[in-house]
């Protein structure tokens, strides 16, 4: 379905005197990242400006609800926009994406914050432009709950701000029920893009210059699971083949990818690739088997191990994965199964998270006998056998040389530049303005656990 929707120009058309300004704040995932990107789009076809948190007319919450503190940033934040919609200044007020389809946020809402203007769900792009014209010119408010549609609207107008790295959706929704998940009820189920409209997007990218793209998906090896027309049988492995092919595009990522569906057929394609990193993001979020049932993850602490060790056969491979500690009644034992898991990997970057029960869920409903200390404290000793692997995973790259995208100047030394490599870590070097942009080589010098330092070889 094409994005259309006849209020965009209407929305123009008034804002061509007002020049109103425009400020999103963003929660969670990169999915939720790249449809705030989208909004952003939305926005200035219809004649907004970006503006800054200070000074903007509408504020524009892209909310998130993996985690409780989602929730309370928030509501902080609309409290403190209050003040400013009392004094009847002209600021607008919309909270979209997955907290949004959680009745007990929207009751929530209607209640104590009855100064919000919109409220809309996960699949409601294409009335964005309605309800913003009818609250910002009618004058109503409409805070409703909208379920998750099955429709997937291409050609919707994408604000990206990055100049050489982009982001291209190509599944929405999830199928697999992690008992610890609220995603398959706020984002409903797995929906894969064309790939004529996935490569066509991609193929606009690479005209414009961009050199790394990065495809999105709660479960992105999933993609074509659904199909059931003449593209049954197209996957993902596939369509990395068919991105690959694309001329411009130096450096193609993506996540996340769920080891359920990680087969040999796409460790093929990622082994015998020019162009896809050598990074892949593999969630463990347990390493003990009895955990990962109660997870209903569907693969157990050995499948896994089997996993990440075939992926680091592939030459210069880098994992990163998610952890959660402290799911309800984790013994010790099973705890030391995920530090296990952790030493014989060998992974070099884990988010880890300790565990958040999600209204909805079926883990919020069980038992739990933890205390938050002993949560807080296998967090601590995850940290530490991570942060103890991570210098000797660093010191096997000094003296080899990689391809790295030049993104600019480093945020923490302007004399330097920054990028990142193929293994998705940070490096730093000497350069010039006239490489931001371009895929150099890169020899590393020297770790500095966060960071790597590096020479141009030239």
């Amino acid at each position: 379905m094409r994005f259309i929707n006849s209020y965009k120009d209407k929305m123009l058309k008034y804002n061509k005197e007002k020049k109103l300004k425009y400020y999103i704040d963003t929660m969670g995932c990169q999915m939720n990242e790249n449809d705030s990107l989208k909004y952003a789009g939305i926005l200035e076809s219809m004649g907004f400006e970006k503006g800054e948190e200070k000074n903007s007319n509408l504020y524009l919450f892209n909310t998130c609800c993996v985690r409780e503190n989602a929730e309370n940033t928030l509501f902080g934040r609309l409290g403190m926009l209050k003040a400013r919609k009392l004094k009847n200044e002209e600021v607008y007020i919309a909270i979209v994406g997955c907290m949004t389809q959680q009745e007990h946020i929207l009751e929530k809402i209607k209640k104590s914050y009855r100064f919000v203007d919109i409220v809309l769900g996960t699949s409601c792009m294409s009335i964005f432009p309605e309800k913003l014209y009818n609250a910002i010119v009618n004058h109503q408010r409409k805070i409703e709950y909208i379920d998750v549609s099955n429709i997937l609207e291409e050609e919707v107008p994408i604000k990206y701000e990055d100049k050489y790295k982009a982001s291209v959706s190509i599944i929405y929704g999830c199928n697999n029920f992690c008992t610890y998940c609220i995603v398959p009820y706020v984002r409903g189920r797995e929906r894969s893009r064309r790939p004529e409209d996935i490569l066509s997007d991609i193929k606009r990218l690479a005209k414009d210059g961009y050199k790394e793209i990065m495809l999105l998906g709660q479960n992105v090896n999933s993609y074509g699971n659904d199909f059931s027309d003449e593209l049954k049988g197209y996957n993902f492995p596939k369509l990395l083949q068919d991105v690959e092919k694309i001329e411009g595009i130096e450096i193609i990522r993506f996540m996340s990818p769920h080891p359920k569906d990680f087969k040999d057929d796409l460790i093929n394609v990622i082994k015998n690739s020019t162009k896809i990193a050598r990074q892949i993001h593999l969630p463990l979020q347990s390493g003990n088997t009895e955990i990962l049932k109660k997870m209903n993850r569907k693969y157990t602490k050995e499948q896994f191990l089997d996993l990440a060790l075939k992926l680091k056969q592939i030459p210069d491979i880098s994992l990163s994965t998610d952890i959660i500690v402290g799911f309800p009644n984790e013994t010790e034992k099973q705890f030391l199964d995920t530090l296990d898991v952790v030493s014989k990997v060998e992974f070099d970057q884990i988010y880890m998270f300790i565990f958040s029960p999600r209204e909805g869920t079926v883990a919020a409903k069980m038992e739990d006998e933890i205390t938050y200390a002993e949560k807080v404290d296998r967090l601590e000793r995850l940290k530490e056998l991570y942060e103890k692997t991570l210098p000797k995973l660093n010191q096997k790259m000094i003296g080899n040389i990689y391809r790295v995208l030049v993104e600019g100047k480093s945020k923490n030394n302007k004399e330097l530049y920054t990028g990142r490599s193929s293994q998705n870590k940070v490096v730093i070097f000497e350069a010039d303005d006239t490489l931001i942009g371009k895929v150099v080589d890169i020899k590393i010098d020297s770790e500095h656990l966060w960071y790597l330092k590096g020479t141009i070889v030239k």
